[in-house]
């Protein structure tokens, strides 16, 4: 027998040894920064992005949106301030502005402008590239109203964070008097009904009937 026979059995499990002490490759990072053409883009009309003007600035408004991705039902909350830009995989989604009905206003009702790029290609022949699949309105209470049409995406708005003039004022009086009056102990001066009414009178003894024969 050879030396290099001896050790044959050795150099076949070597590189066996050697495969096993790996594990399964790593998952590829997903890109979550927004392309340069989406990014620079006007999210929405002039109008849009001014609003009313009234109660809290545009640009500190707080709106919350909701995601489903349709191929994998998974489904996650987007909280975003106007004019930003968020990436999930190959959606992105855009927002102007939010607004929400005036406290005396009925029905009340919460809205968003939004706009929604998917990369896709709507052929095998052409190129993969951004398309942008909706700009206009969302709105709270009537989603069906105008909704976003697409074969794997569903976007709609959950609130809108803003205030009006008078309603901070107003929430902080009323939270200061309820206490108040949740500690307030029962008055010890007998009321006027109380105190005008007659003491019940006591019972009067029956007359005693005389026995008879």
């Amino acid at each position: 027998m050879t030396r290099f026979s001896a050790f044959a059995p050795i150099l076949v499990l070597l590189p066996l040894l050697s495969g096993c002490g790996k594990g399964e490759p790593a998952p590829e990072a997903q890109d979550t920064s927004v392309p340069d053409a989406i990014a620079g883009m006007q999210a929405g009309p002039a109008q849009a992005a001014k609003g009313q003007q009234i109660g809290t600035p545009n640009k500190d408004r707080v709106v919350t949106l909701g995601v489903l991705n349709k191929r994998n039902n998974l489904t996650q909350d987007l909280v975003m301030k106007p004019g930003e830009a968020r990436r999930i995989g190959n959606l992105v989604v855009k927002v102007a502005t939010c607004e929400k009905s005036l406290p005396w206003e009925q029905p009340q009702e919460e809205g968003a402008f939004v706009q929604a790029f998917v990369e896709e290609r709507r052929s095998a022949a052409e190129k993969l590239g951004w398309r942008k699949v909706f700009s206009g309105w969302l709105f709270k209470n009537s989603p069906a109203l105008n909704a976003v049409e697409h074969p794997v995406y569903d976007v709609w708005v959950k609130s809108c964070a803003m205030t009006f003039p008078g309603e901070e004022a107003s929430a902080s009086g009323n939270a200061a008097k309820s206490p108040a009056k949740a500690a307030g102990k029962p008055s010890a001066v007998p009321s006027e009904a109380a105190s005008a009414a007659p003491a019940s009178p006591s019972p009067t003894p029956a007359a005693e009937v005389p026995a008879t024969d």
